[in-house]
């Protein structure tokens, strides 16, 4: 295993989820009772009806460049994007892996105050989301040594865009009982973005409980859906058929969509079956299956019913902590966890198995991404790189084999 060292801060300083810089972050970490009332999806009955792979995965690398740790990951082809809870954001080479204690090199950039909450890539374009309410724009590009660098083209919403709507009282919101902004500025802790399909569209939500929508071309507020949810919103999901999936820590999550001809997102569905508030969110590729992880321990699997409404077909169960993280490729579903493990799961109609239980972490497993690895894989068997992030400060890379016997 290679492993780059560095020495870590505490992370005892966890962000609110009311945005303060600093303060503690219950909401995410304290487990509560497991759902008993949601049918498990793993029982040996249903286990012995399906074929599952076996699965076998080695710790290839542990990346330890930063000095806090990591609060967001994203892969953009070759590169590994990573946001740190002290405002740096790093873009690293996936294939420069160096012998043991040679250190990774990364271009590193600093903005903002507190957590860099979700990075997200456009062509060339990343977005990141942060801690003080704003969500920034960089330009990815190649010098003449063919070394990637990060330059800053925006902070949203654009200045021009919050004089032009400062002008007019109609374009201030009440946002707190005694507080009023403009309806295009995010008053807390942007805690989640996401893409369109098209790319042409950036969602992104806060704990100031607002969804709004970005044109990405030029990086103009489009929309935002004030008091979308009663609590802070934790994640944002989007599907290939235009739904918009928001998942809160008022424990629910709530179906968004503009309708042909509407030039605003409405609420078509809002699904309750968490005991507790929602942390993380992932479809599958096609969207028929949302995985939604909650800090009653459990991953509830919804799936679309003859209606084309999510209906909660069961949970997956065997997390002792809060989910804090969920991740999908391919036929896989990867959770992590407060309880310190990352969990890889598959599903055939309506049963589940949990292929593996990666242990290395010393700390919650705050997110995850995972791509399939093309360089390794045969007929007999898929291979995947699992990139985890945990508040002991180290980002693990996992190899996963996936074998189905003959």
């Amino acid at each position: 295993m290679v492993q780059y060292h560095q020495t870590c801060n505490s992370s005892n300083n966890l962000l609110s989820h009311h945005g303060s810089f600093g303060q503690e972050e219950p909401t995410s970490l304290q487990t509560q009772p497991s759902l008993r009332s949601i049918p498990s999806l793993t029982s040996e009955l249903q286990l012995q009806q399906h074929q599952f792979p076996t699965a076998h995965h080695q710790c290839i690398a542990t990346l330890k460049g930063q000095s806090s740790y990591t609060s967001s990951l994203f892969l953009a082809g070759k590169f590994l994007l990573t946001g740190s809870s002290d405002k740096e954001i790093r873009l690293w080479r996936r294939n420069d892996l160096k012998p043991l204690n040679q250190k990774l090199t990364g271009n590193v950039v600093t903005a903002g105050q507190g957590a860099v909450k979700s990075l997200v890539v456009s062509a060339d374009k990343l977005f990141s989301a942060h801690q003080d309410h704003k969500i920034r724009v960089w330009k990815i590009y190649s010098d003449k040594a063919e070394k990637q660098k990060l330059t800053h083209l925006a902070t949203l919403p654009k200045l021009s865009d919050h004089v032009r709507n400062c002008l007019n009282p109609k374009n201030h919101v009440q946002v707190r009982r005694h507080k009023k902004c403009i309806w295009v500025q995010h008053v807390d802790t942007v805690s989640a973005l996401a893409l369109s399909t098209d790319e042409s569209h950036l969602y992104s939500v806060s704990w100031d409980r607002t969804l709004k929508i970005w044109r990405t071309t030029d990086f103009k507020c489009l929309e935002s859906v004030a008091n979308a949810h009663d609590d802070a919103i934790n994640a944002v999901a989007l599907s290939t058929h235009g739904h918009v999936y928001t998942g809160s820590a008022d424990k629910k999550i709530k179906v968004w969509r503009k309708g042909l001809g509407q030039k605003k997102h409405s609420l078509v569905a809002t699904l309750e079956r968490h005991k507790s508030g929602v942390n993380a969110l992932a479809l599958s590729a096609d969207g028929s299956v949302l995985y939604s992880g909650a800090c009653d321990r459990s991953i509830l699997v919804w799936e679309k019913d003859d209606g084309s409404w999510m209906l909660a077909v069961g949970a997956l169960k065997g997390h002792t902590k809060s989910i804090l993280c969920l991740a999908v490729v391919s036929n896989l579903v990867c959770s992590g966890s407060a309880d310190k493990t990352v969990r890889i799961w598959t599903g055939v109609e309506r049963s589940y198995s949990c292929l593996a239980v990666l242990e290395g972490h010393t700390g919650p497993v705050k997110c995850l991404t995972m791509a399939k690895d093309h360089s390794n894989t045969s007929d007999a068997a898929s291979s995947f790189l699992l990139y985890s992030s945990s508040l002991d400060c180290d980002t693990k890379i996992w190899q996963i084999l996936t074998v189905y016997s003959v």
